[in-house]
């Protein structure tokens, strides 16, 4: 199939202004006050997170904390009912579209296509905001890098609809990838991936965190969160419990409250990063009983 090339469907935009890459600790993005209202309920309140360049942030907590509102206010996707974001430097609402995506990447948590393009051509169209940029060069070399990086070049060819939904989950974050974007802000990348990919996706933030990118990513498993993340900054009902690095925030009483289950939080043995388990009582094994014999079966 012969590949898109968004340069011939695009308008020629060779005149904007092409991001320039941060520097390691400079602020990439930036919510300040935010509140998130959804009809009578409050999503956010009063949110203020910093995202800085050269830095894994997991954002972290349990279910409808508003990880994913604050993600996407991140992004630009949602507008705040109040407070402030910004991105690059500019309030998020200032950007268009198309400038915008030069210097962000978003990675929903639900990746669906309605019609069946091959994986392969998933990937390319991170190189979308790019058409008619002086960059557009590199659109081969970034979804083969993107593509190598996610382990997903076994099945380029492949329609997305026809893969399973952890090879839809790494293709998706294979176009993230190939934008090339100074930003990354993905939401549950590991939700439907087993332990091995789980470990690929986060070595892969880890990678484009080294590398100068500024990385937010939305986890439930705290481990993974503790062991790949700079910073994690724990919701709680639409606020900010607690924000830093994972062996100062991960503390017993702090999780216990926050996710209503007592936890445990010790040292890995090798690592020492934090580890998370539920608080469990110890399971008594019983020996099994020895059947007594019935001699009125072997009297002759």
């Amino acid at each position: 199939m012969t590949s898109v090339r968004f340069g011939g469907l695009l308008p020629q935009r060779r005149g904007r202004a092409l991001p320039t890459p941060a520097t390691p600790g400079e602020l990439v993005a930036e919510a300040v006050g935010v509140r998130v209202e959804r009809g009578p309920r409050t999503v956010l309140d009063g949110v203020g997170v910093a995202v800085r360049a050269g830095e894994v942030l997991a954002l972290v907590g349990p279910n409808g904390a508003g990880k994913s509102t604050l993600l996407a206010v991140l992004a630009a996707d949602l507008a705040p009912d109040a407070g402030e974001v910004r991105v690059a430097g500019r309030a998020a609402g200032d950007w268009p579209a198309g400038e915008l995506a030069l210097r962000r990447a978003v990675l929903p948590q639900d990746a669906a296509l309605s019609f069946p393009f091959p994986a392969g051509e998933v990937v390319r169209m991170g190189r979308a905001p790019w058409a008619g940029t002086a960059r557009e060069a590199e659109d081969d070399e970034a979804v083969a890098a993107a593509m190598a990086a996610t382990r997903t070049g076994a099945f380029a060819a492949r329609p997305f609809s026809a893969l399973s939904g952890g090879e839809r989950a790494r293709v998706a974050l294979a176009r993230v990838l190939a934008q090339r974007t100074g930003l990354l802000l993905l939401d549950e990348p590991t939700a439907a991936l087993d332990l091995r990919h789980q470990e690929l996706v986060l070595r892969v933030c880890r990678e484009r965190a080294e590398a100068g990118d500024a990385v937010v990513v939305v986890l439930h498993d705290l481990g993974l969160a503790a062991a790949h993340a700079d910073r994690v900054a724990v919701l709680d009902g639409g606020r900010i419990a607690a924000d830093g690095a994972p062996s100062e925030v991960f503390g017993e009483e702090l999780l216990s409250r926050v996710y209503r289950q007592p936890v445990d939080v010790f040292p890995h043995p090798r690592t020492g990063v934090p580890l998370v388990v539920p608080t469990r009582t110890r399971r008594r094994v019983e020996s099994p009983r020895t059947t007594p014999l019935d001699w009125s079966l072997t009297k002759p």
